[in-house]
């Protein structure tokens, strides 16, 4: 008796063990392949995973912060259903449908082209944007401009490899007999708002954008033209894979409820239309004042024993000295203080554009973030790295001097840090172990630093 029930254990234990993993394997290919998740799932878990591009059209983080045109949009949807959200980055426009099918997310928050063959895969959903693209050139005084598609013929356009815009110059180099030359950048962390930024510098003569973002960018880089469409208006909007339809449907139902939703008007009208640059405050001939809160620059520089004249180039960075300035990510007020920053230094939203009580927020706010670099000996030294965590959070320049002190460099030095900074755009390291805050373009947390220091030292030459 003792031998069968034995003989029945041996058999029973691994029969059992093969069922478990029969049935984990199944299960893992139902989530890898995301069959059984929908938008109920998504209810109950409440949380929807996202993958998108960084861009200003798209996500980025800015002070702490979550913005960017689409994300806008998307937190608008998840609110709705009180759900959380998880960014899961692509670092080009073709791992967008490639990391949906592998389950890497529920939804493509950006706007990808709608084809017959992705179609096939995916279910568009949301608001249809149809949009042209454009040919970007630089358009200073002395630049000639193009006036049609056929005069790029012996010239240069730079284009993301594989991407939507490098596949449609090809059809249209194809089209015109050739004679385009076409130039692809390969790496992840370049991106089509890198390309117009390039030919606003004028390290590039030509790249191809979007409209809506090419709107954004001429915002910002006063000297572009947009005025040549390349091509015929193309339809594109959100994306689910084909096992989602349920989640689609609750993306149309808010896409129309929002369709005329004033809020939203406002925020494309702030994207497409307004600039950031509004002019500069000068002072009238023969004042001697750096901008009219010289007093209180002064008042509150003794204060909390800042130099007097590094918060006015702070505030000249953020604002131009324009106390009712709010930026389209949502810093406010002379310092550029975002509303939620400003609220746990005891600012309310009412007071943000009250210069006083906005430059009194900003010391007590470059205090605290002193106290993440204390090891900072140098007292200028330690300010650089302030000023980082000032724009980007310091998360991201902890970050930063983790991979320094990782890699063998300084992590008290601002130069050493500021090198790993711009790597934390790159997948292999913004993935490291030892980084918390995840991506950033170091490049705009670096040139603001940069800019702060540069008119500071020029403040300080002029007295």
């Amino acid at each position: 008796m003792e031998c069968k029930n034995l003989i029945k254990k041996r058999f029973f234990i691994p029969v059992f063990i093969a069922v478990l993993l029969v049935v984990t394997a199944v299960y893992c290919h139902h989530l890898l392949t995301g069959k059984p998740r929908d938008f109920q799932q998504i209810i109950a878990e409440k949380e929807l995973n996202v993958i998108t591009l960084q861009g200003s059209m798209s996500y980025f983080i800015y002070k702490g912060a979550a913005r960017g045109y689409e994300y806008g949009l998307l937190n608008d949807f998840a609110k709705n259903y009180n759900l959380g959200i998880n960014i899961r980055l692509a670092g080009n426009e073709t791992r967008l449908a490639e990391l949906l099918k592998n389950g890497e997310g529920d939804l493509i928050a950006c706007n990808i082209p709608i084809t017959k063959e992705g179609k096939k895969h995916l279910i568009y959903c949301g608001r249809e944007v149809v949009s042209e693209q454009v040919l970007i050139q630089r358009a200073n005084r002395k630049d000639k401009v193009l006036k049609d598609v056929v005069d790029l013929t012996g010239k240069e356009v730079w284009l993301i490899r594989d991407s939507k815009h490098y596949r449609h110059m090809v059809n249209l180099n194809s089209e015109l007999g050739g004679g385009i030359q076409i130039r692809t950048v390969d790496r992840d962390t370049v991106s089509t708002e890198d390309l117009i930024e390039m030919v606003s510098q004028g390290k590039i003569p030509y790249t191809v954008s979007d409209i809506d973002l090419a709107k954004t960018c001429k915002t910002y880089f006063r000297n572009i033209n947009i005025s040549v469409v390349v091509g015929h208006p193309q339809r594109s909007s959100w994306a689910v894979r084909k096992s989602m339809p349920e989640l689609a449907k609750a993306i149309n139902r808010w896409a129309e409820a929002k369709k005329d939703y004033p809020k939203l008007t406002a925020t494309d009208k702030w994207y497409f239309e307004i600039s950031k640059n509004h002019g500069e405050w000068n002072p009238s001939e023969g004042e001697d004042q750096i901008s009219p809160f010289d007093g209180f620059f002064k008042k509150y520089a003794e204060l909390y024993g800042f130099d007097w004249r590094l918060l006015a180039a702070v505030s000249f960075q953020e604002s131009n000295f324009f106390a009712n300035r709010s930026s389209r990510e949502g810093a406010t007020g002379l310092m550029g203080l975002m509303p939620r920053t400003a609220r746990a230094l005891g600012v309310s939203d009412s007071e943000l554009y009250d210069p006083e009580q906005n430059i009194k927020a900003a010391c007590k706010l470059l205090v605290k973030l002193g106290r993440y670099f204390t090891g900072v000996e140098d007292r200028e030294e330690r300010m650089k790295f302030v000023l980082g965590a000032y724009n980007a959070g310091q998360a991201h320049i902890l970050d930063a001097q983790a991979l320094a002190e990782k890699y063998g460099s300084n992590p008290n030095h601002w130069e050493d840090v500021e090198t790993y900074l711009l790597l934390k755009s790159q997948p292999e390291y913004y993935n490291d172990p030892v980084c918390k805050a995840g991506y950033l373009r170091g490049k705009e947390t670096v040139s603001y630093v940069a800019g702060i220091m540069e008119r500071w030292g020029y403040y300080m030459s002029s007295e």
